[in-house]
């Protein structure tokens, strides 16, 4: 089941491919951009439950796949902590670690919102960009609590 959280703009995604209309910059995005690109963050759904469904599917429905969405629920806190820390002091070493973490275990629950936004924040970090990326820090917050809460919600207790 897809997330259709409408965002702030009140339009759903698409409901079968939220990410095929979605074009990742190859480049990384000017801050200017940022701006932009952010307003198509906000029509991805928070949470994609297909990635979770075939992950499970591929680890043979051994539980492994529901214990690492616990384990990534439990540990959101600590990832934003981390994370907050690090673009707070612009330390882009431990902030590209902390956000290319967040990026790819949000990625594999199927956090599609909160990866998109955290691959944005990389960006922002790789150019040097830590006014930019600390403004961001607030909807990284925002919708990584909403991603954890969703996914509690509709994974981690459903299948539990």
């Amino acid at each position: 089941m897809q997330s259709q959280d409408p965002g702030p703009s009140g339009k759903s995604p698409a409901v079968d491919s939220p990410l095929t209309w979605v074009t990742l910059p190859a480049a990384p995005v000017p801050a200017a951009a940022a701006a932009h690109t952010l307003e198509g963050v906000a029509l991805l759904p928070l949470i994609d439950s297909a990635v979770l469904d075939e992950l499970e599917d591929e680890l043979a429905g051994s539980g492994l796949a529901q214990r690492f969405a616990r384990d990534y629920a439990a540990m959101w806190d600590l990832r934003l902590a981390r994370l907050g820390t690090a673009v707070d002091s612009e330390d882009e070493a431990s902030a590209l670690d902390a956000v290319i973490s967040l990026k790819i275990s949000s990625a594999m629950v199927g956090g599609v919102r909160l990866a998109r936004l955290a691959e944005l924040l990389e960006d922002l970090i790789r150019q040097g960009d830590f006014v930019q990326g600390q403004a961001m820090m607030a909807g990284v917050a925002q919708d990584g609590a909403r991603t954890v809460s969703e996914l509690q919600s509709t994974y981690i207790l459903e299948k539990g």
